[in-house]
C-alpha cells in the first residue's frame, strides 16, 4: 500500500489522484476506491491525517442517518434556513444546498462500504444558537473510537495528536473520558470507566510509543487509513507535486517528486486537491492574514498552498466575499522541553467557565469570553486595531485553575511550577502584582475583576451578555451553583494568567468550485479533471463558523462528490470529453 516514487513505473496510470492525506483527501480517495477506481493518495509530509488528526473529529452533517437517535425534530430544510441566516450572501446558496444534499448520502455511503463509523453527539449545540433554525444536537457527528492495532505497522503513519491534548504520555481521551477522569473519585461509574482506560493504556505502553485506543480526529484518520488499506489504495508520503499536465481532457497527469526521484504519472479520471489550504504559504499568508504570526497556527505543517499554486497556474481562482479568509481560535504558546513549540487552542475547557475573564493591555474586558472560538479570534484582531488586545490575557484565581485548569495547565491546581518557571503561566499573590508581571494596567484589571464579581452574583453581564445563549451556557459549568453557569467570582489568591493570541485553525478562502467540486476557471467553467475539497476549496460557510465540525462536514460531503465524479469520469471517457467541451466554450466565449 505505502510505496515510494521510485517504485512507480515510468508510464504509471491511475484513475484518480488525490493530493493531500487529511480527512477530506483520505475520504475522497476512499469514495473513489469504493466506486472501483484505481487511486493514488499523495501526501507531502511523513504522516497522514493533516489537521484532522489534531482535531476533535466532529463532522457537521444535518439530517444524517444518525440524527433521529438524538433529535427527531430537525430537517434539511431547517438546516438550510439556519445557514441562510448565518451565512447569507457570503457563500453561494447553490453550494450550501449541494453540501446539505450530499452530506447525509456521504455518511450513509461511507459507513456502508468501509470501516468509517460515526455517531451523533447527544448534546452539541450550534455555535450561533441564537439564530432561528439552530439545534442543540443531531448535526454534530463524531467518529467511533478505533483500535489502531488493526493497522499493524501502518499505525506509525498516523499523525499523533497534540501532546498537550493527551495524558500519561500519549493516552488519548475524548469529551466523555474527561468527565469520567475528573469524577473518578466521586462516581463508581466514572471510576470503572477511568480504571478501564488506565489499564488499557498501561498494556499499550509495553509495546507502543502511545496509546492504541484512538478517539476524535485520530480515530477518524485511523478508520480512513484502515479502509484505504482494505481497498488497496496506493499511498505516497514525503511526496510533492511539481506540475500538473493538461491535454484535451483537461488535467491528464502530474509530476511527483520524492527525495531525488521524479515520476510523471497519468490520470484518467481526475486530480483532487485536498492539501489543506494556504495557511503556511508565506506570500498568501502575508496578504490574507496580516498580523497573524504563523507561529500561532496550531494546524498541521502540510498546508503550504503549493497545490493551489498549480491550480491557479491552470486557470483556477480564489473565492471572494468571506467574513474572514481563515477560521480562528485563541491559542497560547509554550516552548517544549525538546525545543519544539506547543500551540494550544482554547476551545472550551477554560475561558468560558465561571471565574475566568479575558482582558487587554488596559486590563479591560473587550469581548464575550463564551463566544465561539472563531468569533473570539476575529474579535481579538478587530479590537487590536484600536487597542492592544494581542496578546490578550486569560485571568483566573486559585479556585478557577483548580477546577478547570488554564490552557496547557490541567485541572487540579498541582504541578504549576514548570509552567511558571518558563513564563507560560503567570502567578501573583494580588491582582496588582499580576498586572505588574503582565505589564498591563492594574486599575483596569481591578475594575474588570470587581465588575465580574458583581455579575457573578446577579447572573447578568451587562457589558458583553455572557451566558445568554444555549451555546454559551453549554460551555459554562453545568454544576455551577450560581445563577449563570458562565459567571463566577475571581477572589481567591493566588491569581493566574496566560497570554492568548489569534491562531488560524484552517482556511476559509480557497479555490472556487461547482456543485460537483470541479475547480472553476475565471469564466466559471470547469477545468477538466481538476477537483478540490476540504480547505483547498472555497468554504461553503463563507468564513462564518455556525456550528461544530463545519470544516470536516463540507470536507466529507464534497469529498464524496469529487471522488465519485472523478471515478465516474475515469470509467466513462465521454464524461471527460464533456468537461473538455465546457472548457473550450469558456475559452472561446
Amino acid at each position: 500500500m505505502v510505496e515510494t516514487v521510485a517504485s512507480l513505473s515510468g508510464n504509471e496510470s491511475f484513475d484518480v489522484v488525490v493530493i493531500g492525506a487529511g480527512g477530506a483527501g483520505m475520504s475522497a480517495a476512499l469514495f473513489a476506491a469504493i466506486d472501483g477506481a484505481r487511486v493514488l493518495l499523495v501526501e507531502s509530509t511523513e504522516y497522514v491525517g493533516g489537521t484532522t488528526a489534531y482535531s476533535a473529529g466532529t463532522t457537521w452533517i444535518p439530517a444524517s442517518m444518525h440524527m433521529a437517535s438524538v433529535n427527531r425534530d430537525d430537517s434539511q430544510a431547517t438546516a438550510e434556513a439556519f445557514l441562510n441566516r448565518a451565512v447569507g450572501a457570503r457563500s453561494s446558496a447553490a453550494m450550501r444546498r449541494a453540501f446539505l444534499d450530499a452530506g447525509p448520502k456521504a455518511v450513509a455511503h461511507i459507513e456502508a462500504n468501509s470501516d468509517v463509523k460515526y455517531r451523533a453527539r447527544p448534546f452539541h449545540p450550534d455555535y450561533l444558537s441564537e439564530l432561528e433554525g439552530s439545534t442543540l444536537c443531531g448535526r454534530a457527528l463524531e467518529p467511533l473510537p478505533f483500535d489502531d492495532r488493526k493497522l499493524g505497522r501502518a499505525f506509525a503513519l498516523i499523525r499523533a495528536p497534540i501532546p498537550e491534548f493527551t495524558v500519561l504520555g500519549g493516552m488519548m481521551i475524548d469529551r466523555d473520558d474527561i468527565g469520567h477522569l475528573l469524577n473518578m473519585t466521586k462516581s463508581l461509574a466514572s471510576f470503572k470507566h477511568a480504571a478501564k482506560l488506565l489499564a488499557r493504556h498501561a498494556r499499550d505502553r509495553i509495546g507502543s510509543p502511545r496509546g492504541t485506543r484512538l478517539v476524535m480526529g485520530n480515530a477518524l484518520i485511523g478508520r480512513l487509513l484502515y479502509s484505504l488499506m482494505q481497498r488497496g489504495v496506493t499511498v505516497l508520503t514525503r511526496t510533492t507535486v511539481e506540475a500538473l499536465h493538461t491535454g484535451k481532457r483537461g488535467v491528464e497527469g502530474l509530476t511527483l517528486a520524492q527525495g531525488g526521484e521524479r515520476r510523471r504519472v497519468s490520470v484518467t479520471g481526475g486530480v483532487i486537491l485536498a492539501s489543506g489550504g494556504f495557511n503556511r504559504h508565506a506570500a498568501r499568508r502575508a496578504d490574507m492574514l496580516p498580523g497573524a504570526d504563523a507561529a500561532w497556527c496550531p494546524g498541521a505543517p502540510g498546508h503550504t498552498g503549493n497545490a493551489q499554486d498549480l491550480a491557479l497556474a491552470a486557470g483556477a481562482r480564489f473565492g471572494e466575499g468571506a467574513l474572514s479568509h481563515a477560521f480562528w481560535a485563541p491559542v497560547s504558546v509554550r516552548k517544549r522541553a525538546d525545543g519544539t513549540t506547543a500551540v494550544f487552542p482554547h476551545f472550551l475547557m477554560d475561558r468560558g467557565k465561571p471565574g475566568m475573564i479575558v482582558v487587554d493591555a488596559s486590563g479591560r474586558r473587550f469581548l464575550n469570553e463564551n463566544t465561539s472560538y472563531h468569533l473570539f479570534g476575529i474579535a481579538m484582531q478587530e479590537a487590536h486595531r484600536t487597542r492592544a488586545s494581542v496578546p490578550a490575557y486569560l485571568v483566573t484565581d486559585s479556585e478557577g485553575i483548580r477546577k478547570y485548569g488554564l490552557g496547557m495547565v490541567r485541572p487540579g491546581g498541582k504541578g504549576l511550577q514548570p509552567f511558571i518557571d518558563d513564563g507560560y503561566l503567570t502567578q501573583a499573590s494580588t491582582l496588582d502584582e499580576l498586572a505588574a508581571k503582565l505589564g498591563i494596567d492594574k486599575t483596569g484589571l481591578a475594575d474588570s475583576v470587581a465588575r465580574m464579581n458583581r455579575y457573578a452574583e446577579t447572573g447578568v453581564d451587562p457589558d458583553f451578555q455572557r451566558g445568554t445563549t444555549d451555546y454559551q451556557r453549554a460551555n459554562g459549568d453545568a454544576n455551577w451553583t450560581g445563577p449563570n453557569p458562565c459567571l463566577g467570582p475571581i477572589a481567591q489568591a493566588p491569581f493566574y494568567a496566560v497570554r492568548l493570541y489569534p491562531g488560524d485553525i484552517g482556511a476559509a478562502t480557497g479555490l472556487v468550485t461547482d456543485t460537483n467540486a470541479r475547480v472553476l476557471n475565471r469564466d466559471d467553467q470547469p477545468i477538466g479533471g481538476l477537483y478540490a475539497c476540504g480547505n483547498d476549496m472555497q468554504s461553503v460557510m463563507g468564513g462564518v463558523y455556525p456550528g461544530p465540525g463545519i470544516t470536516l462536514g463540507p470536507g466529507l460531503a464534497f469529498a464524496y462528490l469529487a471522488g465519485r465524479h472523478a471515478a465516474a469520469r475515469a470509467a466513462s471517457p465521454e464524461a471527460g470529453h464533456a468537461d473538455a467541451r465546457e472548457e473550450t466554450r469558456a475559452q472561446t466565449s
